[in-house]
């Protein structure tokens, strides 16, 4: 039975990524959606508390599956350099707290997980796939500015070097003062 629901749970995932999201994607420029919800210990966070620092707003499909453990980790392995910028990195599935919890236990994540269990923030920025009664954040990424506008949107996400690509435009835009990196 196990192996079975992880070939449902593989497929559904495929087909979660082809389906387009629901809801409009904030723009660059724009206000970032507000959220309140939990992390991986039960304590509440909004964007709020953010509020004068960079965020990495990421989200992701599922703990602990190969992409989201890759860039889970790739994230871990770079949160220095997150840390020395000023930066925070905080990452969005639908996954509840007790998962949240276990996948940051095992794989030693020094950053917060939040749980959208019901959907509503992936909804607000765009990034929720359902199918028939499953639902789950597609891989995107934000780039929040400190007066809590988007920065960037990322729509295509290399688990193996999205982190990189973050940490580049993040020091591009606090180096020029652009809310936008270059293309």
């Amino acid at each position: 039975m196990p192996i079975r629901f992880a070939r449902l749970a593989t497929v559904m995932l495929l087909l979660s990524l082809a389906m387009p999201a629901s809801g409009a994607q904030p723009e660059a420029g724009t206000a970032a959606p507000g959220f309140k919800l939990q992390d991986q210990r039960g304590d509440w966070h909004t964007l709020s508390q953010y509020a004068g620092r960079w965020v990495a707003l990421y989200f992701y499909p599922k703990n602990d599956t190969p992409g989201c453990t890759t860039e889970a980790c790739a994230f871990r392995d770079n949160i220095f350099a997150f840390d020395e910028i000023g930066a925070v990195v905080v990452g969005v599935s639908l996954d509840d707290v007790e998962s949240h919890a276990q996948f940051a236990e095992k794989y030693s994540l020094p950053f917060t997980l939040l749980s959208d269990a019901e959907g509503s923030t992936a909804e607000s920025y765009g990034v929720l796939r359902k199918i028939g009664n499953f639902s789950m954040a597609r891989r995107e990424s934000f780039l929040i500015a400190p007066d809590g506008t988007v920065a960037k949107h990322y729509e295509k996400v290399n688990p193996e070097t999205h982190t990189e690509e973050v940490l580049a435009d993040l020091k591009m835009m606090m180096s020029t003062g652009d809310a936008e990196p270059a293309s």
